[in-house]
This record gives structure tokens, sequence and C-alpha cells, in this order.
């Protein structure tokens, strides 16, 4: 596919006409922000983590997310019932690897939900995709992880190459978000130039990029465009928070109301602003060779 194929509104549209119910597996930091994106973005949250009635809300379901911020025994085997039945149901798998190779423990977690499930979609900073990628260090991932967060940056064309790989290893569409986000199926690579530093100063952005793309994976039949749209509109409303169109903020705290307001104020009218090119915000950068 090529860039100019993503078409916001009528993502935007699917989303509001299917009003996906999306069950999250997640992490109790940020529980309250991805309830909140799903519904701004349109979507139906539910966080069911018992693991006695996971998998009878995921069989009511649109689609699954599965967020690693808590790795106990209960919260594990919970993310891979929830999965398994996300699984025999045809519904789209988000997997956020949060902390990722960081701790053995945690590496451990996600390799078992990659070798069990058929995951659709990974969303996680440039430090988690390169500790998911088997040879990263040869893909040119700089990224250091510490606790949850991405230490540093690399080159474009080296987070590209990273990116891919995970994504040929792993057969999902991977998004690697950072300064410059990075979203790539196995065969090719894009470069996605949005967003804004403040984002950045929000605990939990991560988490809900991961919520936005379980709604638009949810809702759109082809997980790579789905990914490029989410990931496009989330940049672009954190930008339109940061340009006070939403009201002005003074620091994080405000901010992330500004920000969520944006969220719900793109998908209340269907499109982003005009003037605002979408499609120029997409840049291919890597391809199967």
């Amino acid at each position: 596919m090529t860039a100019d194929e993503i078409d916001l509104p009528a993502a935007l549209d699917a989303v509001s006409t299917t009003r996906p119910l999306i069950d999250a597996v997640t992490n109790v930091v940020t529980v309250n922000a991805v309830a909140n994106t799903t519904i701004h973005w349109g979507g139906l949250p539910v966080m069911a983590n018992d693991r006695r009635e996971v998998t009878e809300m995921v069989a009511t379901a649109d689609g699954c997310l599965l967020n690693t911020g808590d790795v106990s025994e209960t919260g594990e085997e919970t993310a891979v019932a929830a999965g398994r039945t996300a699984n025999e149901h045809g519904l789209p798998i988000t997997l956020d690897p949060v902390g990722v190779g960081a701790t053995p423990t945690r590496a451990a977690v996600i390799e078992r939900l990659l070798e069990t499930l058929d995951i659709a979609v990974i969303n996680g900073n440039h430090a988690e995709i390169g500790a998911i990628a088997d040879g990263a260090d040869e893909a040119g991932a700089t990224s250091e992880i510490r606790g949850v967060e991405a230490v540093g940056e690399g080159e474009i064309g080296d987070l590209a190459a990273t990116t891919l790989a995970c994504a040929r290893e792993t057969d999902a569409v991977v998004v690697a978000s950072g300064e410059t986000d990075v979203v790539a199926s196995d065969e090719a690579a894009y470069a996605v130039t949005v967003g804004h530093p403040m984002m950045g100063q929000v605990v939990g952005t991560g988490c809900m990029l991961g919520a936005t793309l379980s709604v638009f994976a949810a809702s759109c039949d082809d997980p790579l465009a789905a990914a490029l749209t989410a990931t496009t509109a989330y940049g672009i409303a954190g930008e339109r928070a940061a340009a006070g169109e939403y009201g002005e903020y003074v620091g994080p705290a405000s901010y992330e109301v500004a920000f969520r307001d944006a969220m719900a104020g793109i998908a209340a009218e269907g499109d982003v602003p005009a003037g605002t090119d979408v499609n120029a915000r997409i840049e291919s950068v890597a391809a199967l060779e």
C-alpha cells in the first residue's frame, strides 16, 4: 500500500458506525486513561481483567488490548486467556509490551504472549520494539529501556530497520512510538511525523496510543491502514492540544485535559482541520528487499 491510501474520514466513520467494544486487560497505572481514550475515539471500553469472566467478556467484544504494565502471575494468565478467546473469535489483538527488556520476567511474559497468540498490532516505544526484534543490535536499535521508558533515539533508517525486523518476526503490524513514529508491516516501514513533546510529559500516552490502535483495528479491515491512520490521528490530536485549540494549558496536567478533548474533537468532527494534509505526514522509509 502507499501512504496516499490512508483515508482518515473513512476510518473515523467506520469507528463511529461500529462503536467497537474493546476489552482492555491493562495496568492499574493507566486504566482510566485507556478507558477514556477508547471512548473519546468512539469505541466502548470494558476493563474486565478477572480470570473468571475475561473469556466471557472478550467473546462479546470487537477487539482486545493486552497491556503488560502489570506482570503479576494472575495478570499473565488473564492476558493469555483473553488473547486465546480473541483468536478463537477472530478479534484483532493489540499488544502493548510495556517495559519489555527491562527485566527477564517481562521478557518471558512477552515471549509467551507472542508465541501463544496471533497478534494483529504491537505497540511500543523504540526500545521496547528493539527488545522484541531478534538481532535488534544488528538492525541499528540505539534506544535503551529504563523501567518502562525509552532513553535515546536512533537514526530514522535504523529505527525503520528494527521495526520492520520486528514485524517480520512477529507477523504483526508494529508501531514504534517516539519523536518520530515508525509503523511497519512485514513488507514496508513508514515514518509518521506527528505529535508534540508535551505528549511525553504525561504518564500513559503510550498506553493511550495502544487504546487508539485497538479502536481503529477493530473497525478497519486492514491492520496496516488502521495502524497508520490511528497513529497519525493520535499525533495530530497531541499537536492540536499543544496549539491551544482546546484551551490554554500551563503544564502536563492541563495539557492532558486538552489532549483528551482534542481526540474527542477529531472523532466528533470526523476529520482533522482543513489544511492538515494527513498523508503528507506519512513517508515510506524501508521496504522488503
